[in-house]
C-alpha cells in the first residue's frame, strides 16, 4: 500500500521506510513521528530480512524498533502467527502485547499475550482464532506449544527481548527448545541491555551471523539524570526516605528494594503513614501485580515499590526520580534502575540510600559508570518542602494520558451478545456491518470473538453509526444486545 496521504506526508519520520498507511497512520496517533536512534538501524534491518542481536538498555525505543517491521510484515488473511515474541516477564508480555496492537491497530492485527498465572484454558481459545504476532514467556509458550494450541510451524520471526534477565531467571533451555521447533529459514532479534556469556553462546548458537546493533556504547547512565546518596542506618533509613520525598517531592517515583519482603515492609510503612503508593514483585496474585502496574502507568498513584525482576523493561512516562531503597548489588543494575527517569530527553533524579556495608558496590558503579556519587551525611528539609509534599499528598493525581489514546478516539469498541456458543463467525459480524449504509470492510477493525459475547472495534468514527444501527439489525437471524465498551480486542 502506498504510503503517500495528504494526511500522512512523506516528511513523517518513519515514511523513509516504505511502511503501508496503517502503520504510518498509527505511528502518528502514538506519538511516533521521528524513528529513534536504535530504531532507525533495527527497522531496515527487519525489513530486509536480516538476523538481528541489538544491544540497548531501557528507553531506547526498542520495542517500536522490531514491533514496526513486524506490523509491516503481518498479513491479515493469515490465519495463523507469523512471529511470535519472547518476555521474560508476564508484565512484559502485556506491555509489548499493547504495543505492538497499538501499532498493527488500523491492519486489524491480533496480537494475543499468553503467561503464567492466567487460566491456560482461556489462553487456548484465544490461539483458537485468527492471531498474527503471539508474545508470551518461555514456560508458558511451551505449555501451549506441547498441547497443541499454538503452531510454531509458520513462525518467519523470533524476537527475544531483554535476553540476559531471561537467561538470568532459568529460561535458557525452553528458548533453546522454542527455536529448535521453529523452520529453518526463521530468523531472529535478540535485544539484550548486556551481552554476557549466555547471551553470547545463544547468538553463537542461533544467529551467528547476525548484524550487530549498538547503541549504548557508553556503560553509564544518560548525563540527563541528576545524582545523589546519603548515608544511613538501618535505624534511620526509612526516615531519611521519607526526607527524600519531602525533599524531591516527585509527581512520579519508582523505589526499587532488593526483597519482596523489603517491598511489603515499605509499603506497609508508607500506607500507615498515609503515604499512597502500589508494588509490585513476583510473590503477589498476577491479576494483582498487572492492576498496579496499569494504575501507576494511568497516573491512579505516584509512588511504586519494585523489585528488580518485576521492574525489568517496564516502560512509564515521565518518572520523575528513581530511589534506591536498597542498593543494588550489581553495577548494572544501578543503571538500569536509574535509567526509569531521565527519558526521551528529559531530566531525572535518582536518589541511593547507602549503608557502611554498601560502599564497596557503590565504589564498583562508580568506577562502572566514570560517575563520582558522593555519600552525603544530612539532608535537611524545610517547613515549606514539607508543606508542599503533603499538600501534594492530599492532591489526587491528575490521569495520564496512554499512549493509544489518539487512536482510541477514532476507534469505538462495541460488545456483541453471542460467541461461540451461538456458533457467532466473523463472516456473519463483517456481512451486518457492512450492510449498513456509509460502512465499509475498511471501517472494521479487531474482530475478538468469544464464549458468549464478541467484541468488533469500529473505525474511522464511524462507532456511533453502527452501534444504533445495529440495536435493531439482526445479526445471524436474530437483533442482540450491542453496546459500547471499553478495553481492546485482540490481545
Amino acid at each position: 500500500m502506498s504510503t503517500e496521504n495528504k494526511n500522512t506526508p512523506a516528511s513523517h519520520g518513519f515514511a523513509q521506510y516504505g511502511l503501508s498507511l496503517p502503520i504510518l497512520e498509527a505511528l502518528d496517533m502514538l506519538g511516533y513521528h521521528h524513528p529513534t536512534a536504535i530504531q532507525q538501524e533495527v527497522i531496515p534491518l527487519v525489513l530486509a530480512g536480516k538476523n538481528v542481536v541489538a544491544r540497548s538498555r531501557t528507553g531506547t525505543g526498542k520495542t517500536a524498533a522490531f514491533a514496526v517491521p513486524l506490523c509491516e510484515m503481518a498479513v491479515w488473511e493469515e490465519n495463523s502467527p507469523r512471529a511470535l515474541v519472547l518476555e521474560p516477564s508476564r508484565e512484559l508480555a502485556v506491555q509489548v502485547s499493547r504495543e505492538l496492537f497499538q501499532i498493527g491497530r488500523k491492519k486489524r492485527l491480533k496480537v494475543p499475550a499468553v503467561f503464567g498465572g492466567f487460566p491456560i484454558d482461556k489462553q487456548m481459545q484465544t490461539l483458537k482464532q485468527k492471531s498474527h504476532i503471539v508474545v508470551g514467556t518461555p514456560g508458558r509458550v511451551m505449555d501451549l506449544v506441547r498441547r497443541g494450541s499454538l503452531q510454531l510451524s509458520g513462525i518467519t520471526h523470533l524476537v527475544i527481548d531483554e535476553a540476559d534477565l531471561m537467561l538470568d531467571m532459568g529460561f535458557l533451555e525452553e528458548v533453546g527448545e522454542i527455536i529448535s521447533l521453529l523452520p529453518e529459514n526463521r530468523k531472529i532479534l535478540l535485544f539484550s541491555a548486556t551481552l554476557e556469556k549466555q547471551v553470547q553462546t545463544l547468538i553463537d548458537n542461533y544467529a551467528a551471523d547476525a548484524v550487530f546493533v549498538a547503541q549504548d556504547q557508553e556503560d553509564g547512565p544518560p548525563p540527563s539524570i541528576g545524582q545523589a546518596a546519603y548515608e544511613v542506618t538501618a535505624e534511620n533509613k526509612y526516615e531519611m526516605f521519607k526526607r527524600v520525598l519531602m525533599k524531591e517531592n516527585p509527581d512520579s517515583c519508582m523505589i526499587f528494594c532488593g526483597t519482596r519482603e523489603m517491598v511489603n515492609v515499605l509499603f506497609q510503612k508508607l500506607r500507615r503513614d498515609r503515604i499512597f503508593c502500589g508494588m509490585i514483585h513476583g510473590e503477589m496474585e498476577q491479576k494483582e501485580r498487572l492492576k498496579n502496574v496499569d494504575a501507576f502507568g494511568r497516573g491512579g498513584f505516584r509512588y511504586l515499590i519494585a523489585t528488580d525482576v518485576a521492574a525489568r523493561g517496564i516502560d512509564f512516562e515521565n518518572i520523575g526520580l528513581v530511589v534506591n531503597y536498597d542498593f543494588p548489588t550489581g553495577k548494572e543494575t544501578y543503571v538500569h534502575r536509574i535509567g526509569r527517569t531521565g527519558r526521551n530527553g528529559k531530566d531525572g533524579r535518582a536518589v541511593s540510600l547507602v549503608s557502611a556495608q554498601e560502599k564497596k558496590m557503590l565504589q564498583k558503579v562508580e568506577e562502572y559508570t566514570g560517575t563520582a556519587l558522593p555519600v552525603l551525611q544530612e539532608l535537611i528539609v524545610t517547613q515549606e518542602e514539607e508543606k508542599a509534599f503533603w499538600a501534594l499528598q492530599r492532591r489526587k493525581s491528575a490521569p495520564k494520558a496512554g499512549k493509544g489514546e489518539a487512536l482510541n478516539r477514532d476507534i469505538m469498541r462495541l460488545s456483541i451478545g453471542g460467541g461461540r456458543k451461538s456458533k457467532m463467525r466473523t463472516a456473519d459480524i463483517v456481512g451486518t456491518i457492512c450492510a449498513v449504509d456509509g460502512i465499509t470492510a475498511e471501517d472494521i477493525g479487531v474482530i475478538d470473538i468469544r464464549e458468549s459475547l464478541t467484541y468488533v472495534e469500529i473505525l474511522n468514527r464511524k462507532g456511533p453509526l453502527v452501534l444504533e444501527r445495529l440495536q435493531t439489525k439482526p445479526i445471524k437471524g436474530k437483533v442482540r444486545k450491542v453496546r459500547k465498551t471499553s478495553g481492546q480486542a485482540g490481545v
